[in-house]
């Protein structure tokens, strides 16, 4: 069975997205794409590294990996937690659920400061995303770079647009363009064996994206 809910851990690749309720819309406008880029910036970047990202009206996709354990506990305080019982392991546990609590919560930050201000912005009241938020552990390196093709392409299967360049809340472009975007370009087309393959599975989608 697929895990929607997966533990997010340093070091730990994730898919994570989410959508509207029924037949409601995420974004209704472009200051709305770029408000929610913002507050993604402000609570998940600090301890995140990301692959690939699209926004799309009614959900929205990111492929991350949480960085090391150095570097998140650099941003998070556990300096005041309690050790149980006195056990260097039970501590270490003690510290690895913190470490997780404080990864999702940040994630249901982004979300609620966003959801607050659209509301605001939009006259209405109530939740607007689905509850849990989804997030899949990513451990295979062909199902990423499956992954990130079909994040990228949501707008093009959707009819949105007719090129990948033409949306403009997606990644996409910063792996084909010098367009200033937050994302791991080297690690990914990297990952592809290089910017032409890279480019050549988008374009090839649906057939196999991988052919080594």
């Amino acid at each position: 069975m697929e895990d929607k809910k997966a533990i997010l851990i340093p070091g730990g690749v994730y898919h994570v997205y989410n959508r509207a309720n029924g037949s409601e819309q995420v974004f209704l406008n472009k200051g709305n794409y770029a408000f929610f880029l913002e507050k993604y910036q402000k609570y998940i970047t600090p301890f995140t590294e990301t692959f690939c990202y699209c926004l799309m009206p009614n959900h929205f996709h990111f492929l991350i990996r949480i960085k090391d354990v150095k570097e998140v506990d650099e941003v998070i305080d556990l300096s005041n937690s309690r050790s149980i019982q006195g056990f260097k392991k039970l501590e270490g546990i003690e510290k690895q659920a913190q470490r997780s609590a404080y990864l999702s919560r940040q994630f249901s930050h982004l979300f609620n400061s966003y959801v607050q201000a659209f509301n605001k912005q939009h006259g209405r009241k109530g939740s607007l995303l689905m509850h849990p938020y989804k997030r899949k552990r990513v451990n295979d390196i062909n199902y990423l770079r499956n992954l990130i093709v079909y994040i990228h392409r949501n707008p093009v299967e959707a009819h949105l647009v007719n090129n990948l360049h033409d949306w403009k809340f997606s990644s996409y472009r910063a792996f084909t363009s010098n367009e200033p975007f937050t994302v791991r370009k080297e690690a990914v087309i990297e990952a592809f064996g290089g910017e032409s393959n890279f480019i050549n599975c988008h374009e090839s989608y649906p057939s196999r994206v991988w052919n080594p």
